[in-house]
């Protein structure tokens, strides 16, 4: 070997080195997480880096992919393109009784006064005696969805068919009232934020909830790919109970000039004062509560099973789905929270 075929080989192999260096030290896995127009501490955590600095020491790269509704993040769930996705606690009965195979692991919030029903300035709603032929929307399928329609039957003795239902997504509802389109709505904030400026809010989740069962938000995983994915569901996990934790210890400062509140406006838009307000209406619990019977733990007698349990009768008498499954607990799963909790 002469010498320049000596040095062409080493400058090779010192490349080689260099580059086997500067090459993770495994390959990342690629997945895609949907999320909606919900704030909360997960928003939080997302917009400051918190996931992904987590998930990429376990090995995974997330692609952050925004649905304008639960029933878009239920179609792909059942279509294997999104394993981790978040949904409403109607929109989880829905599609778990439909056949997606998919667990409940996390509750981003119990909804309480944060999903309500608002009648437009002139609409002539005074109250909710006066929703009988008048043009209410709703994202079908939601948990905004579901408690209009409790509320409509068993709480205010009104027939649905009496009202004029329409199945609109959040910023639909906005533009629609903007021009004058619809008389009322229930939906969540933003969009509901935004509608009550210039409305009055006559019912909410909470009320309803106490006359029938409460909704929340949470976060679902494909079953089997979470099975075949443990670290990253503990890595997961841990930023969240880290974040909840967080707030639940400094959401006082969460105000409209924080990071927390900024990132989340990033994310979804709207306005910082108006994040600041739709916080103060959930409520977010933490690992410790999310692990114990009140919501995952418990299996068949855990607040989640029972909340679907009860969702799926009514969805099932509104002819939403066709029938019901006598037990919910193989689509809540506490392990995970009570891992974090510990």
């Amino acid at each position: 070997m002469n010498a320049i075929s000596r040095l062409i080989r080493r400058c090779t192999l010192a490349g080689l080195a260099a580059a086997l260096l500067a090459a993770p030290a495994y390959a990342q896995t690629k997945l895609v997480v949907g999320y909606q127009l919900i704030v909360g501490p997960f928003l939080s955590a997302i917009a400051d880096g918190s996931f992904d600095a987590a998930l990429k020491q376990a090995g995974y790269q997330v692609d952050w992919r925004q649905f304008t509704s639960g029933g878009d993040i239920s179609t792909a769930l059942a279509s294997g393109n999104v394993p981790v996705g978040v949904l409403g606690s109607t929109g989880i009965t829905a599609a778990s009784t439909r056949g997606v195979d998919m667990e409940l692991f996390w509750v981003l919030d119990n909804i309480g006064k944060s999903e309500a029903l608002v009648a437009r300035n002139g609409s002539g709603i005074n109250g909710t005696a006066d929703l009988k032929g008048k043009r209410i929307a709703t994202p079908f399928v939601s948990t905004s969805h579901f408690h209009l329609l409790v509320g409509l039957e068993q709480v205010w003795k009104i027939n649905p068919r009496e009202v004029r239902l329409l199945n609109m997504q959040p910023p639909q509802i906005v533009a629609a009232w903007q021009r004058g389109d619809i008389d009322a709505a229930y939906v969540w904030p933003p969009a509901l934020t935004e509608i009550a400026k210039t409305g009055k809010i006559i019912a909410d989740s909470e009320q309803i909830g106490k006359a029938s069962v409460p909704t929340f938000d949470g976060i679902v995983a494909d079953r089997a790919w979470a099975a075949k994915h443990p670290k990253f569901m503990a890595a997961f996990t841990a930023v969240l109970a880290k974040s909840y934790a967080d707030y639940r210890a400094n959401g006082a400062k969460w105000t409209a000039d924080s990071p927390q509140v900024k990132g989340m406006v990033k994310l979804i838009g709207g306005k910082p004062e108006d994040v600041v307000e739709a916080l103060k209406l959930l409520v977010f619990p933490t690992a410790q509560e999310q692990a114990s019977n009140e919501w995952l733990g418990g299996g068949k007698e855990s607040g989640a099973a029972r909340a679907f349990a009860a969702s799926a009768k009514f969805l099932k008498d509104q002819k939403q789905i066709d029938r019901s499954l006598d037990d919910y607990s193989a689509h809540v799963n506490g392990q995970y929270a009570k891992a974090a909790a510990k």
